[in-house]
């Protein structure tokens, strides 16, 4: 199996914009709070329209005639609130904890876990009193050091590509740089990062972008960056000295899966600056859905082309006892082993975290 992967042509492709919701929801407290305000200034200057809700968690008066239409346009609305509950999940294998500021995607990723665990609100959630938050996770750091404990920013939610509205990002890079038993981790699909880029982070932070095969990127990551656009954000944020990570997800075996796979590892060693490639690391995660996701996406996305044949699929149990799909044992380690050499062949010095 070789790497010389021929590399098809690529049409020049539109600059991706920055997401501008159609409708905005406040909650009445979120304006208690200085970012509730910027946010209201900011909803008002582009005049988008705006309504007000009770709880970020009951918009029911969505509009649309059918589900599909209800679905698309809750992810082109932005629900601005206040977040009550501050004990963090578990964010294994990714992190210790994860730090709510916000939940929900603009993106249309076919394949998203979000598409169950949000349910009935896929809509885009921010919450304005990040210093609540922070101080959550101060404590955090004080019962657990003098070990790092690592917060993920992104377990339900792109914050990258609402950063622009939020600056919640900032708050929180500027905020962990200071934290000697502290750090910060994201991923994200979009590639608006120049406001990150000037930020005290002290290396705290690991920005991490998620990649695929140019395949998967056409078929199934509808409204997200293109490949270009994240490669080229991965080298403006190793100059600007943040760690950097990518995250192959989900990998997804397909007919040309090997030709695929190899030509994404190529492309990001012939565009990655060189210095982009010390202290790289890799998270690689295989493909999985519930049933209950099938059905969704089914729904959601009716001519998607993503296979999910419960069939050809072994059943894994999770931590809390629900049931998922994965590749047969065969296929994860005919998946692994390729992509891992790969890896280790355009960058000999990264770390692979995991492989799940």
């Amino acid at each position: 199996m070789g790497t010389g992967v021929k590399e098809r042509p690529r049409k020049t492709l539109r600059p991706t914009k920055p997401f501008l919701p159609d409708l905005v929801y406040f909650e009445p407290d979120a304006l208690n709070y200085s970012k509730g305000k910027k946010i209201m200034e900011w909803v008002k200057s582009n005049n988008i329209p705006l309504r007000m809700t009770s709880s970020h968690n009951r918009i029911t008066n969505l509009p649309g005639e059918t589900d599909l239409e209800k679905y698309k346009n809750a992810k082109r609305t932005l629900v601005v609130g206040v977040r009550k509950t501050l004990e963090f999940d578990q964010s294994k294998p990714s992190a210790e904890y994860a730090i709510p500021i916000s939940t929900g995607c603009m993106g249309h990723c076919h394949y998203c876990y979000l598409q169950t665990t949000l349910g009935a609100k896929p809509y885009v959630r921010v919450y304005v009193n990040t210093e609540d938050i922070l101080a959550a996770a101060k404590r955090y750091i004080e019962e657990r050091k003098p070990e790092i404990t690592r917060f993920e920013a992104a377990c339900t939610s792109d914050p990258v590509g609402i950063e622009h509205i939020t600056g919640s990002l900032a708050d929180l890079i500027t905020f962990m740089a200071d934290e000697e038993f502290g750090r910060l981790r994201f991923v994200t699909k979009f590639h608006h990062v120049d406001p990150l880029l000037g930020l005290k982070h002290n290396g705290h932070t690991r920005i991490r972008f998620s990649v695929n095969s140019d395949y998967v990127i056409r078929q199934f990551e509808p409204s997200t960056s293109h490949f270009e656009e994240r490669i080229e954000a991965a080298g403006k944020v190793a100059h600007a000295g943040y760690p950097l990570g990518f995250i192959i997800a989900p990998i997804i075996w397909y007919d040309g899966w090997e030709e695929g796979y190899a030509d994404l590892l190529q492309r990001l060693e012939r565009t990655l600056p060189k210095d982009a490639a010390k202290d790289l690391t890799f998270e690689l995660i295989q493909h999985r859905f519930t049933k209950t996701a099938k059905s969704v996406i089914e729904q959601r996305y009716p001519k998607s082309k993503l296979e999910m044949d419960m069939e050809k699929r072994k059943k894994k149990w999770g931590r809390w006892g629900q049931s998922k799909y994965v590749y047969p044992d065969e296929q994860q380690t005919a998946l692994r082993e390729f992509i891992t050499e790969r890896i280790f062949e355009h960058f000999p010095s990264a770390n692979i975290d995991y492989f799940t």
